[in-house]
């Protein structure tokens, strides 16, 4: 059983939160200069440099039994669906918000737990159906002040971007289903580094290496941040999970959406011209925290690590 102590869970569980928050708005800032794909790239290959070295020093990596015939098929799937889930997004932001990418890739645990019910046989309680109806209520109310346009079909840019996020949720839920058969014979770590490798050779082809060098020091800052933004926030994440209830971490970890839209907001403020800002009245307020709570009710109805090992992969 894990040791509860808030003390140290909740800290650690707030600095994931808040590099998850900043990371769409750091990407967002990226894009200005570099192509998705490349952006894609240049994390995968921090990722597999740190976490591959460092995991491998310590002899901890085992990614052979991935390639087992028994688990080939799902780490496939596993692979194929991380790596969409990262390079949808990214280009999804492309034409929408962070804080609009930040509410709609919230379907993805939802998504998660419908597969789990209809596949592998898992409860679904009546909590779980009110998140459920949550979401859906919550998000035409945060787009309310989009809806005209959107269904006119006045801003085909911006329904594009949307319908990349949902991609980008399919494919963490497709990451996830997986995943939870994998991990019955194979550790986190393993697979983790096994997608950061195949990211940094399949994404190679279609990136711009050397787009980077005309970035400035603003751009080198957000491609440093994204780079070491995944290690920092799963290491701060699996911290947490280990001596706090993964519900309570799981209930913090769910305001990620709403302190992207108060970082998105704050910046907005502070410097215009850096990235675009979500219109929000209270009506998209109320439909966020709406968004936010159903997402995170699910999670709650079952406090075991396992709902929870992968919260957040973007």
């Amino acid at each position: 059983m894990t040791q509860s102590n808030w003390k140290v869970g909740l800290p650690l569980a707030l600095i994931t939160a808040f590099m998850w928050a900043l990371l769409p708005i750091a990407l967002k800032g990226l894009l200005d200069n570099i192509s998705a794909t490349t952006a894609t790239w240049y994390r995968f290959v921090g990722a597999a440099v740190l976490a591959g070295g460092y995991y491998g020093w310590s002899r901890q990596l085992n990614l052979r039994q991935l390639f087992g015939r028994a688990l080939l098929p799902f780490t496939l799937c596993a692979v194929t669906g991380l790596l969409t889930n990262y390079l949808t997004y990214a280009t999804g932001l492309n034409f929408i918000t962070a804080g609009a990418a930040q509410i709609v890739i919230q379907l993805a645990p939802l998504m998660l737990l419908v597969s789990s019910v209809l596949w592998l046989g898992e409860h679904f309680s009546p909590r779980q159906w009110l998140g459920v109806a949550m979401v859906a209520a919550g998000l035409p109310l945060f787009f309310n002040q989009r809806l005209p346009e959107l269904a006119s079909g006045a801003n085909a840019d911006y329904l594009l971007g949307l319908g990349f996020i949902v991609i980008a949720a399919v494919g963490w839920a497709v990451y996830g289903f997986f995943q939870k058969k994998i991990l019955s014979r194979a550790t986190p770590q393993d697979l983790l580094v096994l997608i950061y490798l195949a990211g940094t050779l399949c994404f190679l082809p279609m990136a711009e290496p050397l787009s980077v060098v005309n970035l400035d020091w603003l751009g080198w800052a957000l491609l440093v941040f994204l780079t070491a933004n995944t290690l920092i926030a799963y290491g701060a994440f699996s911290k947490a999970l280990a001596c706090w209830e993964a519900s309570r971490v799981s209930a913090t970890l769910a305001l990620v959406p709403l302190m992207t839209l108060a970082l998105g907001a704050l910046i907005g403020i502070l410097w215009p011209g850096y990235i675009e800002v979500e219109p929000l009245n209270w009506i998209s307020w109320l439909g966020a925290a709406a968004v936010v709570c159903g997402s995170c009710l699910p999670l709650l109805a079952r406090a075991d690590s396992g709902s929870v090992k992968a919260l957040q992969t973007t």
